[in-house]
């Protein structure tokens, strides 16, 4: 019998790192899909131009838009993937129980949100880069007007934030879809099910709502407080419903 007592903090810190190191390869399926969605990105989203008799002027507009939608989706699809009963029982080379595991997946979880919401703010200096390489005699600017480093860090912050909260649904259906496999198909019908019967009948406000409540907030505040009471309800929702999941022997 140990007499050794083991903090929670100290468990949760081990799980972490180690998840730092046995997931690295998440990272590069981040590297593989943010190049997709800037060969996506090529195209442009939107144009205008102007001409006279003797010039004639076009200007493309290119947004990061995508790459963080890809990211996003990227964060829901980890998230839910960790939730599986292979990565479940990782964990159980350590001494853990279910706080532990969950606490030790949400650090990784908010890690690699920030990871990607950096490379998501990163990626329209490698889109100027390779339009720059493809035609030389383009001239490429930038929207901003101060492209301060404040306004860099509050980019971070805010995808980074919509990632981490893409990888809480995420982590809320893996979780659903452990307790009983027909979540997998429950959970999208319920959704799409809304958007469509509620298209048909004109009566979209419930989703328009829930969308605008996230996406369409001014206020850098609310908008940082909304997300973060919002991650915690999911992640806590997910927490209790993983106690129904079978403890291994």
């Amino acid at each position: 019998m140990s007499l050794t007592t083991v903090s929670l903090t100290s468990i949760v810190k081990k799980q972490y790192s180690y998840k730092l190191k046995a997931y690295v390869q998440v990272f590069w399926n981040l590297v593989f899909l943010q190049l997709l969605a800037i060969l996506f990105s090529l195209n442009g989203v939107g144009m205008s131009g102007s001409s006279s008799e003797t010039l004639e002027v076009e200007v493309h507009y290119y947004s990061a838009d995508l790459v963080a939608f890809f990211t996003m989706l990227w964060g829901f699809i980890i998230a839910n993937i960790i939730t599986t009963k292979a990565y479940r029982n990782d964990d159980f080379t350590f001494v853990t129980n279910r706080l532990s595991h969950n606490l030790s997946n949400i650090l990784f979880l908010l890690t690699a949100s920030i990871i990607g919401g950096l490379a998501a703010m990163l990626s329209p200096n490698l889109l100027k880069v390779i339009m720059y390489i493809f035609d030389r005699q383009l001239m490429v600017a930038s929207t901003s007007a101060a492209g301060s480093l404040n306004e860099f860090i509050l980019g971070i912050c805010t995808t980074s934030l919509y990632i981490f909260l893409f990888c809480a649904l995420g982590y809320l259906l893996g979780t659903l879809v452990q307790i009983h496999k027909v979540f997998v198909v429950l959970v999208p019908a319920l959704f799409f099910g809304a958007l469509f019967l509620g298209g048909v009948s004109g009566n979209t406000r419930i989703v328009s709502n829930f969308f605008g409540f996230i996406f369409t907030e001014s206020s850098i505040l609310l908008f940082m407080t909304k997300i973060i009471i919002s991650c915690t309800l999911v992640f806590a929702s997910a927490l209790v419903l993983s106690t129904r999941l079978e403890v291994k022997q």
